[in-house]
């Protein structure tokens, strides 16, 4: 028993040394969010230019561009009151990928603001896809 979860735990440690949950889930959210016509080529097209990116210190392009941030906030912010609640926040995160659902994030107990949104992606993103 202790061999089997032993080897789980070093296969978690594994999965989480190479940021391999992130990089699932960020290739799940590009599959949905663009919907191309043949997944397989697209991912295949993905991690070469992640590889690429890797290789010349380039920075890799993130599928949210600003126009996507402020439309994502938007769909939160229906009544146009300029910040979305915390909660509304997180879960915006761990749908794009930048946060885990265990992932403890402080809560100021103030509105997120759009500018605040857009600054935490844009840093998340860099973070989390600088590692791939």
């Amino acid at each position: 028993m202790e061999a089997a979860e032993s080897r789980e735990t070093q296969a978690r440690e594994y999965l989480r040394k190479h940021r391999i949950p992130e990089l699932l889930t960020y290739l799940t959210s590009s599959l949905l969010f663009f919907r191309p016509e043949h997944p397989r080529d697209y991912l295949i097209t993905i991690l070469e230019r992640l590889r690429i990116a890797k290789l010349t210190g380039i920075a890799f392009p993130f599928y949210m561009d600003n126009s996507n941030i402020v439309s994502m906030f938007e769909m939160m912010d229906p009544s146009n009151r300029g910040t979305i609640s915390f909660v509304q926040y997180k879960e915006a995160l761990q749908t794009l990928g930048l946060c885990t659902p265990d992932e403890v994030l402080k809560d100021t107990g103030r509105s997120i603001s759009l500018d605040n949104f857009r600054d935490e992606v844009n840093k998340r993103t860099e973070e989390i896809y600088a590692t791939f």
